[in-house]
């Protein structure tokens, strides 16, 4: 249950970080937002990671876990990216 909520807290947060980048410029500043919340997300997904370790649980039993918490929002926000960015 606490995984489906962290990554529910992780889609709310792309989507406060694409809406101030749309708000402050458009669809392409909410592109290059959703690649700002990557690294961040990242450090998240550990920071959850370490709390699993401190409550008991071994790295190799968290890992899985940690990469999907970060793999669902880095995905969303790596489509986002690709369908709101600007080509040339």
């Amino acid at each position: 249950m606490r995984t489906i909520m962290v990554i529910g807290m992780g889609l709310v947060a792309l989507s406060l970080f694409a809406l101030v980048g749309r708000k402050l410029g458009g669809t392409a500043s909410a592109a290059k937002a959703a690649l700002w919340f990557l690294p961040l997300w990242a450090a998240a997904a550990a920071w959850n990671l370490s709390i699993g370790v401190r409550h008991g649980y071994s790295a190799g039993e968290e890992l899985p876990i940690a990469l999907v918490v970060f793999a669902v929002p880095a995905a969303v926000a790596v489509f986002l990216w690709r369908k709101f960015s600007t080509r040339v």
